[in-house]
């Protein structure tokens, strides 16, 4: 069974006085490509069975704004999340979950889609090795079950910044 796996960074956040990193909201920019990226997630990708989403607050908002309604994980430890971490909570998947969305931050976002990227010398991979902007998402098709995922076993088969 081929998977899909889609890694989503957060919208454009606000930058407002006095609030801390992890509770920057969106801002309205951010908000409106989040919507833009859930438009494209449901006219162009298989529906999304599974969710896992950073506790900081303008992932959270991101998620709101697709407007995905798949059932969701919230996992703190996405906020600074390392490459190794992100393979490891996607290989935790649970096994009857075909389309995954994991929303979170740069750099390790862009890092995982490349480090699972089995051609980097693809259009798609190219335009992601360059910068991974807010609300950008990579698409991989992950052959067989989530918990072989690893480097260089994803096709990057999409990358798409909503504008």
């Amino acid at each position: 069974m081929v998977r899909t796996l889609i890694l989503m960074r957060h919208g454009k956040s606000a930058y407002p006085a006095g609030i801390e990193d992890h509770e920057r909201p969106l801002a309205p920019r951010g908000k409106r490509e989040a919507a833009l990226a859930g438009t494209w997630l449901r006219a162009n990708q298989p529906p999304i069975d599974a969710v896992r989403c950073s506790t900081a607050t303008r992932t959270r908002e991101t998620l709101t704004a697709t407007g995905i309604t798949a059932p969701v994980a919230f996992e703190s430890g996405i906020y600074e999340a390392t490459t190794d971490y992100l393979i490891e909570l996607v290989g935790l998947t649970d096994p009857t979950v075909s389309t995954l969305l994991v929303i979170g931050h740069a750099p390790g976002l862009p890092w995982t889609a490349w480090e699972l990227a089995a051609a980097r010398d693809t259009e798609d991979a190219v335009r992601l090795s360059r910068k991974f902007p807010t609300s950008a998402l990579a698409v991989l098709r992950i052959p067989g079950a989530w918990d072989r995922v690893g480097p260089g076993t994803g096709d990057l088969v999409g990358f798409h910044v909503p504008r």
